[in-house]
Protein backbone atom coordinates (compact mmCIF):
# COMPACT_ATOMS: atom_id res chain seq x y z
CA UNK A 1 0.00 0.00 0.00
CA UNK A 2 1.32 3.44 -0.93
CA UNK A 3 1.89 5.79 1.96
CA UNK A 4 2.50 9.49 1.30
CA UNK A 5 2.38 10.49 4.97
CA UNK A 6 6.12 11.19 4.95
CA UNK A 7 5.75 13.92 2.34
CA UNK A 8 2.20 15.29 2.78
CA UNK A 9 2.60 17.58 5.77
CA UNK A 10 0.20 19.85 7.66
CA UNK A 11 0.13 22.52 4.98
CA UNK A 12 2.21 21.38 2.00
CA UNK A 13 4.00 18.52 0.28
CA UNK A 14 7.73 18.15 0.95
CA UNK A 15 10.26 15.35 0.67
CA UNK A 16 13.61 14.08 -0.57
CA UNK A 17 13.79 13.57 -4.35
CA UNK A 18 13.54 10.84 -5.60
CA UNK A 19 13.53 8.65 -2.47
CA UNK A 20 10.34 10.12 -0.99
CA UNK A 21 8.98 12.40 -3.70
CA UNK A 22 9.28 11.42 -7.37
CA UNK A 23 7.58 11.88 -10.72
CA UNK A 24 5.15 9.02 -10.12
CA UNK A 25 3.87 10.59 -6.91
CA UNK A 26 3.84 14.04 -8.57
CA UNK A 27 1.65 12.70 -11.38
CA UNK A 28 -0.74 11.08 -8.90
CA UNK A 29 -0.88 14.30 -6.88
CA UNK A 30 -1.71 16.27 -10.04
CA UNK A 31 -4.73 14.08 -10.75
CA UNK A 32 -5.71 13.97 -7.07
CA UNK A 33 -5.55 17.76 -6.74
CA UNK A 34 -7.93 18.23 -9.67
CA UNK A 35 -10.32 15.57 -8.34
CA UNK A 36 -10.32 17.16 -4.87
CA UNK A 37 -11.15 20.56 -6.38
CA UNK A 38 -14.05 19.15 -8.36
CA UNK A 39 -15.39 17.15 -5.43
CA UNK A 40 -15.44 20.30 -3.29
CA UNK A 41 -17.26 22.30 -5.95
CA UNK A 42 -14.33 24.34 -7.26
CA UNK A 43 -13.87 25.17 -10.93
CA UNK A 44 -10.97 22.97 -12.05
CA UNK A 45 -10.97 23.49 -15.82
CA UNK A 46 -7.58 25.22 -15.53
CA UNK A 47 -4.85 25.42 -12.89
CA UNK A 48 -1.66 27.50 -12.75
CA UNK A 49 1.72 25.92 -11.97
CA UNK A 50 5.18 27.36 -11.25
CA UNK A 51 8.49 26.11 -9.86
CA UNK A 52 11.64 27.40 -8.17
CA UNK A 53 15.25 26.94 -9.28
CA UNK A 54 15.74 23.35 -8.02
CA UNK A 55 16.97 20.97 -10.72
CA UNK A 56 14.20 18.47 -9.93
CA UNK A 57 11.47 21.09 -10.52
CA UNK A 58 10.87 20.81 -14.29
CA UNK A 59 10.54 17.01 -14.22
CA UNK A 60 8.16 17.05 -11.26
CA UNK A 61 6.11 19.83 -12.84
CA UNK A 62 5.86 17.87 -16.12
CA UNK A 63 4.62 14.81 -14.23
CA UNK A 64 2.12 16.83 -12.19
CA UNK A 65 0.92 18.52 -15.39
CA UNK A 66 0.42 15.11 -17.03
CA UNK A 67 -1.66 14.06 -14.03
CA UNK A 68 -3.78 17.19 -14.26
CA UNK A 69 -4.20 16.77 -18.02
CA UNK A 70 -5.23 13.15 -17.46
CA UNK A 71 -8.04 14.47 -15.25
CA UNK A 72 -9.14 16.77 -18.09
CA UNK A 73 -7.64 19.98 -16.71
CA UNK A 74 -5.53 22.48 -18.64
CA UNK A 75 -2.38 23.91 -17.05
CA UNK A 76 -1.12 27.50 -17.22
CA UNK A 77 2.64 27.15 -16.75
CA UNK A 78 4.37 30.31 -15.49
CA UNK A 79 7.81 28.70 -15.33
CA UNK A 80 10.41 29.95 -12.86
CA UNK A 81 8.63 31.84 -10.08
CA UNK A 82 8.76 32.79 -6.45
CA UNK A 83 5.97 31.37 -4.31
CA UNK A 84 4.33 34.77 -3.98
CA UNK A 85 4.51 35.15 -7.77
CA UNK A 86 2.48 31.92 -8.03
CA UNK A 87 0.01 33.33 -5.49
CA UNK A 88 -0.23 36.47 -7.63
CA UNK A 89 -1.02 34.29 -10.66
CA UNK A 90 -3.66 32.36 -8.72
CA UNK A 91 -5.26 35.59 -7.53
CA UNK A 92 -5.04 37.60 -10.75
CA UNK A 93 -6.14 34.73 -13.01
CA UNK A 94 -8.68 33.33 -10.56
CA UNK A 95 -7.21 29.82 -10.83
CA UNK A 96 -6.17 27.09 -8.39
CA UNK A 97 -2.40 26.79 -8.20
CA UNK A 98 0.55 24.53 -7.46
CA UNK A 99 3.98 25.90 -6.59
CA UNK A 100 6.86 23.41 -6.74
CA UNK A 101 9.35 24.36 -4.06
CA UNK A 102 10.91 23.10 -0.85
CA UNK A 103 11.43 26.65 0.40
CA UNK A 104 14.54 26.75 2.61
CA UNK A 105 15.15 23.00 2.71
CA UNK A 106 18.45 21.60 1.31
CA UNK A 107 18.92 20.88 -2.38
CA UNK A 108 17.84 17.22 -2.21
CA UNK A 109 14.28 18.26 -1.26
CA UNK A 110 11.36 19.45 -3.32
CA UNK A 111 7.67 19.89 -2.64
CA UNK A 112 4.36 21.51 -3.58
CA UNK A 113 2.35 24.34 -2.07
CA UNK A 114 -1.25 24.02 -3.27
CA UNK A 115 -3.95 26.67 -3.33
CA UNK A 116 -7.47 27.15 -4.57
CA UNK A 117 -8.46 30.03 -6.84
CA UNK A 118 -7.61 33.41 -5.32
CA UNK A 119 -4.60 31.90 -3.50
CA UNK A 120 -6.87 30.33 -0.86
CA UNK A 121 -4.87 27.78 1.13
CA UNK A 122 -5.03 24.02 0.83
CA UNK A 123 -3.95 22.48 4.12
CA UNK A 124 -4.60 19.26 5.99
CA UNK A 125 -8.10 20.36 7.02
CA UNK A 126 -8.95 22.14 3.76
CA UNK A 127 -8.31 19.50 1.12
CA UNK A 128 -4.73 18.25 1.50
CA UNK A 129 -5.75 15.10 3.39
CA UNK A 130 -8.16 14.28 0.56
CA UNK A 131 -5.41 14.89 -2.03
CA UNK A 132 -3.10 12.51 -0.17
CA UNK A 133 -5.72 9.77 0.15
CA UNK A 134 -6.73 10.00 -3.51
CA UNK A 135 -3.08 10.05 -4.69
CA UNK A 136 -2.33 6.93 -2.64
CA UNK A 137 -5.31 5.19 -4.24
CA UNK A 138 -4.08 6.17 -7.70
CA UNK A 139 -0.59 4.87 -6.98
CA UNK A 140 -2.05 1.55 -5.81
CA UNK A 141 -4.40 1.23 -8.76
CA UNK A 142 -3.65 -1.68 -11.09
CA UNK A 143 -4.97 0.21 -14.10
CA UNK A 144 -2.88 3.26 -14.90
CA UNK A 145 -4.74 6.52 -15.48
CA UNK A 146 -4.67 7.20 -19.21
CA UNK A 147 -2.94 10.33 -20.46
CA UNK A 148 -5.27 13.15 -21.40
CA UNK A 149 -4.79 15.66 -24.22
CA UNK A 150 -1.70 17.83 -23.77
CA UNK A 151 -3.20 21.08 -22.50
CA UNK A 152 -0.41 23.49 -21.46
CA UNK A 153 -0.26 27.25 -21.89
CA UNK A 154 3.01 29.04 -21.10
CA UNK A 155 2.74 32.56 -19.66
CA UNK A 156 5.31 35.02 -18.28
CA UNK A 157 3.70 36.99 -15.44
CA UNK A 158 6.82 38.46 -13.80
CA UNK A 159 6.22 42.01 -15.11
CA UNK A 160 2.54 41.89 -14.12
CA UNK A 161 3.48 40.62 -10.65
CA UNK A 162 5.98 43.46 -10.20
CA UNK A 163 3.47 46.07 -11.38
CA UNK A 164 0.87 44.79 -8.92
CA UNK A 165 3.25 45.04 -5.96
CA UNK A 166 4.35 48.50 -7.04
CA UNK A 167 0.68 49.56 -7.06
CA UNK A 168 0.33 48.55 -3.41
CA UNK A 169 3.34 50.40 -1.95
CA UNK A 170 4.54 53.65 -3.48
CA UNK A 171 8.32 53.95 -3.09
CA UNK A 172 8.83 56.74 -5.62
CA UNK A 173 8.95 59.54 -3.05
CA UNK A 174 11.23 58.01 -0.41
CA UNK A 175 14.76 59.24 0.29
CA UNK A 176 17.55 57.42 -1.57
CA UNK A 177 18.51 54.15 0.11
CA UNK A 178 21.38 51.74 -0.43
CA UNK A 179 20.01 48.20 -0.04
CA UNK A 180 22.03 44.99 0.09
CA UNK A 181 19.92 41.99 -0.95
CA UNK A 182 21.02 38.40 -0.34
CA UNK A 183 18.92 36.13 -2.55
CA UNK A 184 20.77 33.00 -1.39
CA UNK A 185 20.82 31.73 -5.02
CA UNK A 186 17.04 31.44 -4.69
CA UNK A 187 14.08 33.05 -6.41
CA UNK A 188 14.79 36.50 -4.98
CA UNK A 189 17.41 36.70 -7.73
CA UNK A 190 14.54 36.39 -10.20
CA UNK A 191 12.03 38.80 -8.62
CA UNK A 192 14.08 41.54 -6.93
CA UNK A 193 15.49 43.01 -10.19
CA UNK A 194 11.97 43.23 -11.62
CA UNK A 195 10.38 44.82 -8.54
CA UNK A 196 13.16 46.89 -6.96
CA UNK A 197 16.26 46.70 -9.12
CA UNK A 198 17.60 47.45 -12.56
CA UNK A 199 14.53 46.12 -14.38
CA UNK A 200 12.03 47.98 -12.18
CA UNK A 201 9.86 50.43 -14.11
CA UNK A 202 9.71 53.24 -13.33
CA UNK A 203 13.08 53.36 -11.57
CA UNK A 204 13.14 53.71 -7.78
CA UNK A 205 15.50 55.73 -5.52
CA UNK A 206 17.18 52.48 -4.48
CA UNK A 207 20.74 51.36 -5.03
CA UNK A 208 20.59 47.56 -4.93
CA UNK A 209 23.78 45.72 -4.00
CA UNK A 210 23.14 42.08 -5.07
CA UNK A 211 24.45 39.00 -3.26
CA UNK A 212 24.01 35.54 -4.80
CA UNK A 213 21.39 36.45 -7.40
CA UNK A 214 22.41 33.53 -9.64
CA UNK A 215 19.65 30.90 -9.56
CA UNK A 216 21.21 27.69 -8.26
CA UNK A 217 19.22 25.04 -6.42
CA UNK A 218 22.38 23.50 -4.97
CA UNK A 219 22.82 26.65 -2.80
CA UNK A 220 26.60 26.90 -3.28
CA UNK A 221 27.11 29.86 -0.94
CA UNK A 222 24.84 29.11 2.00
CA UNK A 223 21.43 27.59 2.68
CA UNK A 224 18.56 29.87 1.70
CA UNK A 225 17.17 30.00 5.23
CA UNK A 226 17.64 33.50 6.70
CA UNK A 227 16.38 32.47 10.13
CA UNK A 228 19.66 30.62 10.70
CA UNK A 229 22.24 33.19 11.92
CA UNK A 230 25.05 31.53 9.93
CA UNK A 231 23.18 32.31 6.72
CA UNK A 232 23.13 36.05 7.50
CA UNK A 233 26.88 36.47 7.95
CA UNK A 234 27.58 37.45 4.33
CA UNK A 235 24.68 39.92 4.27
CA UNK A 236 25.76 41.52 7.53
CA UNK A 237 29.33 41.92 6.32
CA UNK A 238 28.18 43.40 3.01
CA UNK A 239 25.88 45.92 4.69
CA UNK A 240 28.77 47.19 6.80
CA UNK A 241 31.27 47.13 3.93
CA UNK A 242 29.00 49.10 1.59
CA UNK A 243 27.70 51.49 4.23
CA UNK A 244 24.18 50.40 3.32
CA UNK A 245 21.01 51.62 4.96
CA UNK A 246 19.44 48.17 5.18
CA UNK A 247 19.95 44.52 4.26
CA UNK A 248 17.31 42.10 3.02
CA UNK A 249 17.61 38.30 2.89
CA UNK A 250 15.11 36.08 1.08
CA UNK A 251 14.62 32.36 1.49
CA UNK A 252 14.74 29.89 -1.40
CA UNK A 253 11.26 30.54 -2.79
CA UNK A 254 11.34 34.22 -1.74
CA UNK A 255 8.10 34.17 0.20
CA UNK A 256 10.00 35.11 3.37
CA UNK A 257 12.12 38.19 3.95
CA UNK A 258 14.54 38.86 6.81
CA UNK A 259 15.87 42.34 7.63
CA UNK A 260 19.15 43.64 9.07
CA UNK A 261 19.82 47.25 10.00
CA UNK A 262 22.66 49.56 8.93
CA UNK A 263 24.93 48.02 11.58
CA UNK A 264 24.26 44.51 10.27
CA UNK A 265 22.14 43.65 13.30
CA UNK A 266 18.99 41.58 12.71
CA UNK A 267 15.60 43.23 13.08
CA UNK A 268 13.29 40.56 14.46
CA UNK A 269 10.35 39.36 12.37
CA UNK A 270 8.14 40.31 15.31
CA UNK A 271 9.34 43.91 15.02
CA UNK A 272 8.70 43.83 11.27
CA UNK A 273 5.21 42.43 11.94
CA UNK A 274 4.48 45.30 14.32
CA UNK A 275 5.96 47.89 11.92
CA UNK A 276 3.95 46.71 8.92
CA UNK A 277 0.82 46.34 11.08
CA UNK A 278 1.17 49.97 12.14
CA UNK A 279 1.38 51.05 8.48
CA UNK A 280 -1.64 49.00 7.48
CA UNK A 281 -3.66 50.23 10.46
CA UNK A 282 -2.88 53.81 9.45
CA UNK A 283 -4.62 53.05 6.13
CA UNK A 284 -7.39 50.88 7.61
CA UNK A 285 -8.18 52.13 11.15
CA UNK A 286 -9.61 49.56 13.52
CA UNK A 287 -8.76 46.60 11.28
CA UNK A 288 -7.89 43.10 12.50
CA UNK A 289 -4.27 41.91 12.40
CA UNK A 290 -3.30 38.24 12.79
CA UNK A 291 -0.17 37.11 14.63
CA UNK A 292 0.91 33.58 15.49
CA UNK A 293 1.51 32.14 18.96
CA UNK A 294 5.27 32.72 18.79
CA UNK A 295 5.45 36.39 17.82
CA UNK A 296 6.58 38.77 20.54
CA UNK A 297 4.10 40.04 23.13
CA UNK A 298 4.96 43.47 21.72
CA UNK A 299 3.01 42.64 18.54
CA UNK A 300 -0.51 42.50 20.03
CA UNK A 301 0.40 45.41 22.32
CA UNK A 302 1.35 47.65 19.39
CA UNK A 303 -1.62 46.52 17.30
CA UNK A 304 -3.96 47.49 20.14
CA UNK A 305 -2.14 50.79 20.75
CA UNK A 306 -2.60 51.67 17.07
CA UNK A 307 -6.33 51.00 17.32
CA UNK A 308 -6.33 47.56 15.74
CA UNK A 309 -7.71 44.22 16.87
CA UNK A 310 -5.01 41.54 17.41
CA UNK A 311 -6.03 37.92 16.79
CA UNK A 312 -3.78 34.98 17.70
CA UNK A 313 -3.34 32.01 15.35
CA UNK A 314 -1.53 28.71 15.00
CA UNK A 315 1.80 28.70 13.16
CA UNK A 316 1.72 28.00 9.41
CA UNK A 317 0.55 29.66 6.23
CA UNK A 318 -2.67 27.68 5.77
CA UNK A 319 -3.79 28.50 9.32
CA UNK A 320 -2.89 32.18 9.07
CA UNK A 321 -4.59 32.58 5.68
CA UNK A 322 -7.75 30.85 6.86
CA UNK A 323 -7.90 33.05 9.96
CA UNK A 324 -7.33 36.17 7.88
CA UNK A 325 -10.16 35.24 5.55
CA UNK A 326 -12.45 34.46 8.48
CA UNK A 327 -11.80 37.81 10.18
CA UNK A 328 -11.15 39.92 7.05
CA UNK A 329 -7.82 40.86 8.63
CA UNK A 330 -5.76 43.49 6.82
CA UNK A 331 -2.40 41.87 7.65
CA UNK A 332 -0.80 38.90 9.36
CA UNK A 333 2.74 38.22 10.53
CA UNK A 334 4.75 35.27 11.83
CA UNK A 335 7.95 34.83 13.81
CA UNK A 336 9.38 32.98 10.79
CA UNK A 337 9.30 36.12 8.59
CA UNK A 338 6.15 35.17 6.70
CA UNK A 339 3.94 38.22 6.10
CA UNK A 340 0.38 38.10 4.73
CA UNK A 341 -1.71 40.87 3.15
CA UNK A 342 -5.42 41.28 2.51
CA UNK A 343 -4.67 43.22 -0.66
CA UNK A 344 -2.56 40.27 -1.87
CA UNK A 345 -5.38 37.72 -1.59
CA UNK A 346 -4.50 37.09 2.09
CA UNK A 347 -1.33 35.37 0.84
CA UNK A 348 2.24 35.71 2.09
CA UNK A 349 4.78 37.76 0.19
CA UNK A 350 8.26 38.58 1.41
CA UNK A 351 8.65 41.17 -1.34
CA UNK A 352 5.64 43.24 -0.29
CA UNK A 353 6.81 43.18 3.34
CA UNK A 354 10.25 44.37 2.21
CA UNK A 355 8.62 47.20 0.28
CA UNK A 356 6.70 48.29 3.37
CA UNK A 357 9.93 48.35 5.39
CA UNK A 358 11.69 50.34 2.66
CA UNK A 359 8.75 52.73 2.53
CA UNK A 360 8.78 53.22 6.29
CA UNK A 361 12.56 53.67 6.47
CA UNK A 362 12.75 55.96 3.44
CA UNK A 363 9.82 58.06 4.62
CA UNK A 364 11.75 59.45 7.61
CA UNK A 365 15.33 60.38 8.48
CA UNK A 366 16.32 58.00 11.29
CA UNK A 367 18.59 55.01 10.61
CA UNK A 368 16.84 51.68 10.77
CA UNK A 369 18.41 50.72 14.11
CA UNK A 370 16.78 53.72 15.79
CA UNK A 371 13.54 53.57 13.82
CA UNK A 372 12.97 49.87 14.55
CA UNK A 373 13.79 50.16 18.26
CA UNK A 374 10.25 51.25 19.16
CA UNK A 375 8.98 47.88 17.89
CA UNK A 376 11.48 45.79 19.92
CA UNK A 377 10.30 45.71 23.55
CA UNK A 378 11.36 42.35 24.96
CA UNK A 379 14.33 39.98 24.97
CA UNK A 380 13.73 36.94 22.78
CA UNK A 381 15.69 33.73 22.26
CA UNK A 382 14.78 33.22 18.64
CA UNK A 383 13.81 29.74 17.54
CA UNK A 384 16.00 26.99 19.04
CA UNK A 385 15.68 23.53 17.50
CA UNK A 386 16.34 20.24 19.28
CA UNK A 387 16.21 16.72 17.87
CA UNK A 388 14.47 14.38 20.32
CA UNK A 389 13.31 10.75 20.21
CA UNK A 390 9.84 11.38 21.63
CA UNK A 391 8.60 14.96 21.23
CA UNK A 392 5.30 14.36 23.04
CA UNK A 393 7.06 12.89 26.07
CA UNK A 394 9.47 15.82 26.26
CA UNK A 395 6.62 18.34 26.05
CA UNK A 396 4.83 16.51 28.88
CA UNK A 397 8.02 16.55 30.94
CA UNK A 398 8.38 20.30 30.45
CA UNK A 399 4.74 20.89 31.40
CA UNK A 400 5.21 18.94 34.63
CA UNK A 401 8.27 21.06 35.52
CA UNK A 402 6.16 24.26 35.72
CA UNK A 403 3.17 23.32 37.89
CA UNK A 404 2.32 26.93 38.85
CA UNK A 405 2.42 28.29 35.31
CA UNK A 406 -0.43 29.22 32.97
CA UNK A 407 -0.69 26.87 29.97
CA UNK A 408 -2.03 27.38 26.46
CA UNK A 409 -2.32 24.53 23.93
CA UNK A 410 -3.42 26.44 20.82
CA UNK A 411 -0.24 25.40 19.00
CA UNK A 412 2.25 23.26 20.86
CA UNK A 413 2.67 24.22 24.50
CA UNK A 414 2.79 27.90 25.50
CA UNK A 415 3.77 28.46 29.13
CA UNK A 416 3.39 31.83 30.90
CA UNK A 417 5.58 31.76 34.00
CA UNK A 418 4.78 35.25 35.29
CA UNK A 419 6.14 38.81 35.12
CA UNK A 420 5.94 38.87 31.33
CA UNK A 421 8.11 35.79 30.76
CA UNK A 422 6.83 32.96 28.57
CA UNK A 423 7.94 30.22 26.21
CA UNK A 424 6.46 28.05 23.47
CA UNK A 425 7.53 24.49 22.73
CA UNK A 426 6.15 22.83 19.60
CA UNK A 427 6.97 20.03 17.23
CA UNK A 428 7.87 21.10 13.70
CA UNK A 429 5.29 20.42 10.99
CA UNK A 430 8.00 19.90 8.36
CA UNK A 431 11.07 18.45 10.16
CA UNK A 432 11.77 15.98 13.05
CA UNK A 433 12.46 18.78 15.52
CA UNK A 434 11.16 20.29 18.74
CA UNK A 435 11.19 24.09 18.50
CA UNK A 436 11.61 26.40 21.49
CA UNK A 437 10.93 30.15 21.63
CA UNK A 438 11.43 32.12 24.84
CA UNK A 439 10.68 35.76 25.68
CA UNK A 440 11.03 37.88 28.81
CA UNK A 441 11.26 41.59 29.68
CA UNK A 442 15.02 41.37 30.37
CA UNK A 443 17.81 39.40 28.68
CA UNK A 444 19.00 37.69 31.86
CA UNK A 445 15.51 36.43 32.70
CA UNK A 446 15.05 35.18 29.15
CA UNK A 447 18.40 33.37 29.20
CA UNK A 448 17.68 31.70 32.54
CA UNK A 449 14.27 30.47 31.40
CA UNK A 450 15.70 29.32 28.06
CA UNK A 451 18.43 27.30 29.74
CA UNK A 452 15.99 25.79 32.22
CA UNK A 453 13.71 24.50 29.45
CA UNK A 454 16.56 23.32 27.22
CA UNK A 455 18.03 21.32 30.11
CA UNK A 456 14.81 19.33 30.21
CA UNK A 457 14.40 19.01 26.43
CA UNK A 458 17.98 17.91 25.82
CA UNK A 459 18.54 16.11 29.11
Amino acid sequence: MSDLSQIVKAYDVRGVVPDQFNESSARALGTAFVEMLRESGDDADRIVVGHDMRASGPGLVAAFTAGANAAGTAVVHIGLASTDQLYYASGALGLPGAMFTASHNPAKYNGIKLCRAGARPVGQDSGLAVVRQRAEELLDSIAAVADGPDQVEHRDLLTDYAAHLRSLVDLSGIRPLKVVVDAGNGMGGHTVPAVLGDRALPALPLEIVPLYFELDGTFPNHEANPLEPANLVDLQAAVRAHGADIGLAFDGDADRCFVVDENGDPVSPSAITALVAARELAKFPGATVIHNVITSAAVPEIIAERGGKPVRSRVGHSFIKAEMARTNAVFGGEHSAHYYFRDFWYADTGMLAAMHVLGALGGQDQPLSEFAAEYERYAASGEINSTVDDAAAKVAEVRAAFPAAEFDDLDGLTVHVGEGAWFNLRASNTEPLLRLNVEAPKPDRMAALRDEVLAIVRG
